[in-house]
């Protein structure tokens, strides 16, 4: 697919039925969601996932490595494909870009949304934000999530419709205080879930029951 600025984006698009999209983590690609795309496309839904500009097989563009425009890219691939009643599953960076998508985009494509350890309204460890991330772990990483707080938190309450919240509560990347457990306590009626003792990366180290409870949602 190729967005109206010339990028490429590529794309896997796998199964029938009703349409689950999965965004990815940095610095990964489509292929993360691997585990989860072939269980969901085998219990009848159709699995589509793409690597983000700048990433995998994607155009490595030098510009629009920013969250708005991860955001389009994604509206880009959802209208090219002329899917509707879309579920939203975003892991880490791609739950910035899930929330980004719906602030910028509303709601009438989607169906429902799903954030997996994914980057919270605001990360850094400040007086009145003491269970953020330290500014030395940021040193050197080019983070457009904290640009800007206030957009981001308007893009959570631009949720409004049904929302999983799934977290590990020993994240070390983005700790569940910041991140599951705010990011459910700003979107309205979201439903949290939470794995004890679980790291960063759930969906390898707990993909099994990260599938289950996917699938538990979606067929709600």
């Amino acid at each position: 697919m190729t967005t109206p600025d010339g990028t490429q984006i590529y794309y896997k698009d796998w199964g029938t039925g009703p349409v689950v999209m999965f965004s990815h983590g940095w610095p990964l690609n489509a292929d993360s969601w691997e585990a989860q795309m072939l269980f969901l496309a085998n219990k009848g839904f159709r699995c589509i996932a793409h690597d983000r500009r700048g990433h995998g097989r994607s155009t490595q563009t030098w510009h629009g490595n920013e969250m708005d425009t991860y955001a389009d890219d994604l509206a880009a691939l959802i209208t090219a494909l002329d899917v509707k009643d879309v579920t939203l599953i975003g892991f880490s960076t791609g739950g910035g870009e899930v929330a980004r998508y719906i602030g910028r985009h509303g709601t009438s494509r989607v169906k429902q949304v799903v954030l997996v350890a994914a980057v919270p309204p605001f990360m850094l460890k400040t007086a009145d934000n003491p269970d953020g991330v330290p500014i030395e772990v940021f040193d050197g990483i080019r983070a457009g999530s904290l640009a800007d707080r206030s957009q981001l938190y308007r893009d959570l309450d631009a949720i409004d419709v049904p929302a999983l919240v799934i977290h590990g509560d020993d994240d070390q990347v983005v700790p569940f205080a910041v991140g599951g457990k705010a990011s459910a306590a700003r979107i309205r009626n979201a439903k949290l879930v939470v794995y004890p003792g679980a790291p960063h990366g759930i969906t390898d180290t707990h993909k099994d029951q990260l599938s289950n409870d996917l699938l538990a949602f979606l067929t709600a």
